[in-house]
């Protein structure tokens, strides 16, 4: 619009310039100022007119064009619209399904938990009596055992009798110097249970904690009394906990048990701990019965070395007899090619010119 209005400004001046040149040139013939006048005015209009068609014209082709490409470019931007909202769509799809699998893992994992704390509910109320406490330490060990040295007891035995008629729970046949190491499962439960319990108040608490310190040097005095004899046994017996709670609380908060039972030559250990124990033991064993073998290997090379200079011996003499032999056969070989030629320089002789000599 700004442009049109610029090229009507210049024709309005070009008119009024094109004006006074008529004037000038025709001062006195006004019909003729008219009549050119005229003319001029329709040269204008017709100027303008194509003027005007020209550049509508050439503004609608720009305006086509430009509408062409703004088209061509908003088709671009929604191609790749639709192509970002349809990978947008696979990834959310991919975390929709992640999701929902999740979710049902985690609802069958909440299953899980409810029937393992209906278990944990039932093991509390079975662990209440001393009896199946002490069975179920047994149990435990019997399988740490088991699972470290195999089915087959040459390494360890289970419920051991011993010479004073004591009878543990379990006993590993260790090396030398260690020798048989005592094993017996403690579980001091109750009182464990009412000073950890925190619905109790702090009296009865304290008086738990007591009697649990109480129960464990009893514990502690038993072991060391019945599984450690001079002579028959080690040195050191070991106290198994089969729960690691009672484990931890000893060795975080009760440094004076874990004194006095080293002063006794009791070792406190809990699941963890005497599978590593255990494991150390039978990999000392493993190593002695290796080393054993190649004592018996060392031996026996030893030996095969001693066969195998006797047979090299032998092999000498056997080769140097061989080389006589050899030599001889040669001689023989030689002579007997030299009997060989007389014969045939018998037999080609003549017969008839050897009797016409003779005579």
């Amino acid at each position: 619009m700004g442009l049109e209005i610029v090229v009507i400004v210049l024709l309005v001046i070009l008119i009024i310039l094109g004006i006074i040149n008529i004037i000038k040139k025709n001062k006195t013939d006004n019909t003729e100022i008219i009549r050119e006048l005229g003319d001029f005015k329709n040269n204008i209009t017709k100027d303008l007119g194509t003027f005007k068609y020209d550049l509508s014209k050439e503004m609608l082709k720009d305006f086509t064009d430009l509408n062409e490409r703004i088209e061509t470019r908003l088709n671009q931007i929604n191609d790749k619209v639709n192509e970002r909202l349809e990978q947008n769509f696979e990834k959310t799809n991919k975390t929709f399904n992640s999701v929902l699998e999740r979710l049902s893992k985690i609802d069958e994992a909440q299953k899980n938990i409810d029937v393992l704390s209906k278990d944990i509910i039932s093991l509390q109320s079975v662990l209440t009596d001393k009896k199946t406490r002490g069975t179920f330490g047994e149990v435990n060990l019997n399988y740490i055992l088991t699972s470290i040295f195999g089915e087959k007891r040459v390494v360890y035995d289970i419920q051991h009798k011993l010479p004073n008629d004591a009878i543990v729970d379990a006993c590993v046949f260790a090396p030398d110097p260690l020798g048989t190491i005592c094993i017996d499962s403690k579980f001091p439960l109750e009182n464990y249970e009412r000073m950890t319990d925190k619905t109790l108040d702090k009296t009865s608490r304290e008086t738990a904690f007591k009697l649990f310190k109480s129960d464990v040097k009893k514990h502690i005095d038993a072991i060391s009394t019945k599984y450690i004899i001079d002579g028959v046994t080690a040195d050191e017996a070991i106290m198994f906990l089969p729960a690691e709670a009672v484990f931890a609380e000893i060795n975080a908060y009760h440094p004076e048990l874990l004194k006095y039972a080293y002063e006794n030559k009791v070792w406190i250990c809990g699941p963890t701990t005497l599978m590593s124990t255990l494991s150390t033991i039978s990999m000392i064993l493993k190593n002695i019965e290796r080393d054993k073998y190649t004592k018996v290997i060392h031996e026996e090379l030893n030996k095969l070395g001693i066969e195998f200079k006797r047979y090299k011996d032998r092999w000498d003499k056997l080769s140097k007899s061989i080389d006589s032999v050899s030599s001889e056969v040669k001689d023989i070989h030689t002579t007997t090619d030299k009997i060989s030629k007389k014969f045939e320089s018998i037999n080609s002789v003549n017969i008839d010119l050897l009797e016409n000599k003779e005579d």
